[in-house]
């Protein structure tokens, strides 16, 4: 059932992140859907889990991404990304908003420092200085992978809140 759910949100966030890429971005901050659903995964579900929702994403990403080049690289850093998230989510406590929002914020830099290390290492493309761009997504990754937690931990208990409340008011 688990993973049911993460391929559906994997493929759910990779329709609106190459339908709506371009309404994600604001300035220098962007948000990377899939990423933030491989790290979502990767704390609830474990590492190995993490993996395999990084290495799928990433991939499928990489084939639908316009001009990425090499397919592969993108579904590395989320591979090493997802396992590392779900390794530190085994680990460690990481049920407040604070923490989550510093994996997220991690997560995101650590899959840059992969990404563009690797096409500047084979020599494919260069980046220049793009510092800005990856703290503003990696600050835009963390908000919304921490709005994302708290709502998937609020709609449960909403609705039998709902339901109590009823109850209550027709007694």
């Amino acid at each position: 059932m688990k993973a049911a759910g993460a391929v559906a949100a994997t493929v759910l966030a990779l329709a609106l992140q190459t339908t709506l890429g371009r309404f994600l971005t604001i300035g220098v901050f962007a948000v990377d859907l899939v990423l933030v659903v491989v790290v979502y995964v990767a704390l609830t579900s474990g590492a190995v889990t993490g993996l395999l929702t990084g290495t799928f994403a990433g991939l499928i990403q990489d084939a639908l991404t316009p001009g990425s080049g090499v397919i592969g690289i993108g579904g590395l850093a989320k591979t090493i990304v997802g396992f590392l998230a779900g390794i530190i989510g085994t680990q460690f406590i990481v049920a407040q908003p604070l923490p989550r929002f510093v994996v997220f914020f991690a997560a995101t830099l650590l899959h840059a420092v992969v990404f563009i290390g690797l096409y500047v290492l084979l020599g494919l493309r260069t980046f220049g200085a793009p510092y800005a761009a990856q703290a503003g997504q990696a600050l835009g990754n963390a908000v919304v992978g921490v709005v994302a937690f708290q709502i998937a931990e609020f709609l449960p208990g909403a609705v039998e809140r709902r339901r109590m409340a009823k109850g209550r008011i027709r007694r």
